[in-house]
């Protein structure tokens, strides 16, 4: 008799995952060793030592020690050495709530008997940029990154459900931010690929069935219920009143918009990546009169990307903070500079549009 039908979800959702990374593994040695696979070499490989056999790719969990990341750390401590690949775990202590270096001692403990190795806690402090939900996400990544940075991982595997999905993308839509919002969040992320979402086509029940089923503890984090973040009201009154108005489904919907849309907003990026150089001039300045002729949605990516390499931070650069500085092109009405978050100004001077730190 095989594994109840939310372990075999969850294990073939990590399982596709792992092959990918053995795939780009595979690939990378060897183009790293001047061949590709199933190429012929002209000179026979030496053998292989000991001190020469390429170590197996590192795969780690992120776990909260919630029912997603649980289910995930468990399906990849099963997957993992039948495929050959290390897998170890991260858990973040924000140091947001009493005990939290406890609670995140104890999820180091889980990890390590679901057999895991390396097994790390990092305590972060959360600053206040961005509020606290931005601001917890920024510190827990920087530490996520520093541990794959300092572990040597191929790839950090992230507990985010359809469910979660779904919300990012109500979020998005609720700060009316774009295509590119409305894509939520992608199964590749990070610099690299670093980042790997297996369960964005699984729903939250799934994993905390697999966690019930296999006699996991979970942790239910307070912060998920606590009606003073954004999306803990989005999960618990928001999603449910839409649900019973528009009937069951909205979850899979969202998540169906989600991919469409991100297919969209890539199309539209590689556009912008290819047109922009055809609108500077000699000295890297953005022209007004190349910009205007361009579709608004292809200006509008360049326009954004153009802020946040002067400095403007990418989280806190908003649809409307865009607008305002295509009105400069649109709607010249010799309008003053307009200021833009991490003190970047943009001003049309002559003809050219002007984007830099103030």
């Amino acid at each position: 008799m095989g594994p109840h039908p939310a372990v075999a979800a969850i294990r073939l959702a990590v399982r596709r995952v792992l092959h990918d990374l053995l795939t780009e593994h595979h690939t990378e040695h060897s183009a790293e060793h001047g061949s590709e696979p199933g190429s012929a070499q002209t000179s026979p490989e030496p053998p292989r030592t000991a001190h020469t056999r390429p170590q197996p790719p590192l795969v780690l969990v992120a776990c909260s020690g919630g029912a997603d990341s649980m289910a995930l750390a468990s399906a990849l401590a099963f997957e993992a050495p039948r495929l050959g690949i290390r897998a170890g775990g991260v858990t973040v202590d924000h140091g947001l709530q009493p005990g939290s270096d406890t609670r995140a001692a104890e999820v180091v403990l889980r990890l390590r008997e679901l057999g895991l190795d390396p097994v790390e806690s990092a305590a972060v402090t959360v600053g206040r940029d961005g509020g606290p939900e931005a601001a917890a996400r920024d510190a827990r990544y920087a530490a996520l990154d520093a541990a794959a940075e300092r572990l040597g991982a191929t790839a950090i595997l992230l507990g985010h459900t359809r469910d979660d999905q779904a919300e990012t993308v109500l979020l998005g839509l609720a700060r009316g931010s774009g295509t590119r919002s409305l894509s939520g969040m992608a199964a590749v992320s990070g610099a690299g690929g670093r980042y790997r979402r297996p369960f964005l086509e699984l729903d939250r029940q799934t994993a905390r069935k697999a966690c019930m089923v296999q006699s996991l503890p979970v942790w239910d984090d307070p912060h998920n219920s606590d009606p003073a973040y954004t999306r803990s009201r989005l999960r618990h009154e928001g999603l449910p009143a839409l649900e019973k108005c528009l009937g069951k489904g909205v979850v899979e919907a969202l998540a169906r918009t989600a991919q469409l849309s991100r297919d969209d907003a890539d199309a539209l990026d590689a556009w912008a990546s290819q047109a922009e150089a055809t609108v500077r001039d000699a000295a890297g300045l953005l022209e007004c009169a190349k910009l205007y002729a361009l579709p608004p949605a292809v200006r509008r990516r360049i326009l954004r990307r153009a802020a946040i390499e002067a400095g403007a931070p990418a989280g806190s650069l908003f649809a409307r903070h865009i607008e305002e500085v295509d009105r400069l092109i649109t709607g010249w009405r010799g309008q003053k500079a307009i200021n833009l978050p991490g003190k970047v100004v943009a001003q049309r001077q002559g003809g050219r549009l002007v984007i830099r730190q103030g």
